[in-house]
């Protein structure tokens, strides 16, 4: 798809959602306003709040600041798992900081990544990657707080990892990417799990069979803008007003009622990350 694809038209509203992990800084959110703006168009499509995501530590002090600049934003804090060798005593420090915040809803996105190592400049070695996620299960459990895990062809090492360190009470997979055997595994385990648009891609056969198995008490859905847009408009920028267009598409492969999964889905970010009423 050519990167520079027009931006999706604004889908049919569908009320209520929550999008459980969004990348506002990278959607272009730099300042009050942006952000505002950006929430203000998902919220007009029912997207009543978002949970936005660090994966640096620049990233991390905006997601804790535009949480405090709007009551629609969440943030979770962390250092992406390609960036675990950037974990020094003060980064860790300074993390843990901001993961305290009372506006931070979860430790993430941390986890594994065994695709980048070897092909991305100054990415973390696997073995950098899992000290740095060891530390982050540490700091979940410490806070009391959800571990949002990212998950890139690392499967049987995260669940080792999480068995050999304890997972904290609520554990999140994002952008669930895996097979029917993961999320069946992951379902057992009282895992959370979260769709994004890829769960609507023509070539996600194995994910949307995956998606059938998960309870809607374990249940999210996600947009990962600026990435992952779903389809028909794969390759065009994505904002977290585009998430009813993921939720209608997993509706339809679960052969449910896309208005009565997005309350379902809704129930479960509320609980999952402790968000505060809206009434």
């Amino acid at each position: 798809m050519p990167k520079d694809r027009p931006a999706p038209d604004l889908p049919e509203p569908l009320f209520p959602l929550v999008d459980a992990h969004t990348h506002l800084d990278a959607c272009g959110a730099t300042d009050a306003a942006t952000v505002a703006e950006i929430v203000d168009r998902a919220e007009s499509v029912g997207v009543e709040r978002v949970v936005t995501v660090a994966d640096d530590l620049a990233a991390a002090r905006f997601a804790v600041d535009a949480a405090n600049w709007d009551s629609r934003v969440f943030a979770a804090v962390a250092l992406h798992p390609t960036r675990a060798n950037a974990l020094d005593d003060a980064t860790k420090a300074e993390v843990e900081r901001l993961a305290a915040d009372p506006r931070v809803v979860a430790v993430g996105e941390t986890g594994l990544d065994l695709y980048w190592p070897g092909k991305l400049d100054g990415c973390a070695t696997p073995e950098e990657q899992e000290d740095g996620f060891r530390w982050h299960i540490d700091l979940a459990k410490r806070l009391g707080k959800p571990l949002m895990l990212h998950n890139r062809e690392a499967d049987a090492d995260l669940l080792r990892v999480l068995n050999e360190e304890g997972a904290p009470e609520t554990v999140i997979f994002h952008c669930f990417s895996s097979d029917a055997a993961m999320a069946r595994a992951c379902v057992e385990a009282g895992y959370v799990l979260s769709f994004s648009g890829t769960v609507s891609f023509k070539n996600a056969k194995a994910l949307r069979e995956a998606a059938l198995l998960v309870p809607s008490d374990q249940l999210l859905v996600e947009t990962d803008a600026p990435f992952l847009t779903p389809h028909p408009f794969r390759g065009a920028p994505n904002q977290p007003y585009c998430l009813p267009y993921t939720l209608r598409a997993l509706a339809e492969g679960r052969g449910e009622d896309p208005v009565e999964l997005a309350k379902e889905s809704t129930a479960t970010a509320e609980r999952v990350y402790r968000l505060p009423s809206r009434s």
